[in-house]
């Protein structure tokens, strides 16, 4: 072996050597269940906690389904999980021998939560990673998700062991950035992408949550968190700015209210159409 690789002429063609380099590395994608048909992921991220992954994630799944779109949430964030919140989901999954079974929001969303296997919601998930790590697989591989044009996986923050996770088993087609106006969005985002470049997974732009608080009385658009720094970014790394959310108090009523779907605005159009035009 080592004389075949002192040899080399990296020309594969003429040469019969069983070497690393000409072995396809062993996919870690995990299968969904027999009775999904999960045509395309989408990962929501965030490199720090607090920017509105989830506002951002529940958002997204309403526009499209407000498209006719068939859509689901994984909620990945497993010790954190808000998603059910945000939609007012309080039953409990079922399951049978085929696996197990997403709650459906008014609309038509379907989710799943490990907030939706608790027996209370407000029960702490004390795990370490590799357990977190089997539940989300578990999301994929044991739910049955039916056909879903769209599924969006609400991810934990940072690049840790549980966006690997993510990561490595789940199809993605692509990730979404959240962000907020702050001057350490650089280092943010640039962590994100540079793990999506590592895992071979195409970024499919930012979002800013908190961008701006419009004036109710003379609409005057105030930067509560200074002058923006998300369009440089973008710039520097060849990406679109997908969306700017405003801070807007009934985007925040509408969560703790359990009632996102009901949201009005148009902020994430923009995004929904780039989402689509992908294919």
């Amino acid at each position: 072996m080592s004389e075949n690789i002192e040899n080399c002429t990296h020309d594969c063609s003429s040469c019969g050597a069983d070497c690393p380099s000409r072995q396809d590395p062993e996919s870690l994608i995990e299968p969904q269940n027999a009775l999904s048909n999960v045509k395309k992921v989408i990962g929501v991220v965030s490199g720090k906690g607090g920017v509105g992954k989830s506002l951002v994630t529940s958002m997204l799944a309403t526009t499209l389904r407000r498209r006719e779109c068939s859509v689901g949430i994984l909620d990945a964030d497993i010790t954190g999980p808000s998603i059910p919140k945000c939609f007012g989901l309080k039953g409990r999954a079922t399951a049978d021998e085929n696996g197990m079974y997403p709650i459906i929001t008014k609309t038509g969303i379907k989710v799943m939560s490990i907030n939706l296997l608790l027996e209370e919601e407000t029960a702490p998930v004390v795990w370490r990673g590799p357990v977190i790590a089997g539940a989300i697989k578990q999301f994929w591989t044991d739910v049955v998700w039916g056909d879903v044009d769209y599924m969006f996986v609400d991810m934990p923050p940072g690049t840790g062991d549980v966006p690997l996770t993510v990561f490595q088993s789940l199809p993605l087609a692509g990730i979404i950035i959240v962000a907020s106006p702050q001057e350490l969005v650089g280092m943010i985002v640039s962590k994100a992408v540079e793990m999506a470049k590592l895992m071979e997974v195409p970024v499919l732009g930012l979002v800013e949550n908190m961008s701006y608080f419009k004036c109710p009385d003379c609409g005057k658009e105030i930067k509560l968190f200074g002058e923006s720094h998300i369009d440089e970014v973008a710039a520097k790394y060849g990406l679109k700015v997908m969306g700017k959310l405003p801070i807007d108090p009934t985007l925040a009523s509408a969560c703790d209210r359990g009632i996102i779907e009901l949201f009005g605005g148009d902020w994430l159009e923009g995004a929904a159409d780039a989402i689509e035009e992908q294919g």
